[in-house]
């Protein structure tokens, strides 16, 4: 088998609350490969949003290692991994978060022609994306002209034109009422086959977990030194 898209070894993180090191995460050791989806669940408060973040590089570990793309991170951070990190975001790592979070100012199209330039890939595909994701009509219209099903889907627009190799989703559907919710899930898994990038993704969705690859529940797995 070729080497996984993501692979993480031993990854620890602590927080500090009430005076105390509290871990979140303690010896987490996963892989992932082109093509795979994998589900985060757990339980409020369990790490998932913390697992995505290390995992693009928003938050370092105290301990372990990262390895995305043939890149390789541990936790004595540096600049120079603050700067391999932020070439990996603009690259190859696309990010989905609850809400939308596209530019106010920027048409549909406007947006996934930004996300692809600063993905260093030339203009030309964008318009096709939201029409594939069915916002072929809407492509002129502005974020504050959209349904939030509509601007969501856009966001899945901007995050396959920059080509990934890794999606990592953080409740892409949270925000949705179930029937929008459906249909965002079936565009999101549907182009993830079609391209065959990698897709983390953490939900409280049920629903939505059960249609990954793998599931990997945090609740169950027990930090060290956590009471």
């Amino acid at each position: 088998m070729s080497s996984p898209v993501l692979a993480v070894d031993g990854l620890s993180k602590k927080f500090i609350s009430a005076g105390q090191r509290v871990p979140v995460l303690s010896g987490l050791t996963l892989g992932v490969h082109s093509g795979e989806s994998l589900a985060i669940v757990g339980r409020s408060g369990s790490g998932k949003s913390t697992l995505l973040n290390l995992l693009c590089g928003l938050q370092k570990p105290d301990e372990g290692a990262i390895t995305v793309v043939g890149e390789s991170f541990d936790s004595s951070g540096n600049s120079d991994s603050d700067a391999r990190w932020a070439e990996l975001r603009r690259r190859s790592i696309g990010v989905v978060f609850q809400d939308a979070n596209l530019m106010p100012a920027l048409s549909l199209l406007e947006n996934v022609r930004l996300r692809a330039h600063l993905a260093g890939l030339t203009a030309g595909g964008e318009r096709d994306w939201l029409e594939r994701l069915g916002l072929g009509a809407e492509a002129d219209r502005y974020p504050d002209q959209v349904s939030g099903g509509q601007a969501q889907r856009a966001a899945l627009a901007m995050v396959f034109a920059m080509a990934p190799a890794l999606i990592l989703a953080d409740e892409p559907t949270g925000s949705l009422d179930r029937h929008t919710a459906d249909e965002v899930a079936e565009c999101l898994f549907t182009m993830q086959r079609d391209t065959g990038c990698a897709l983390i993704l953490a939900t409280h969705d049920t629903a939505l977990a059960t249609r990954c690859d793998r599931l990997l529940d945090l609740s169950a797995v027990k930090p060290s030194g956590a009471g």
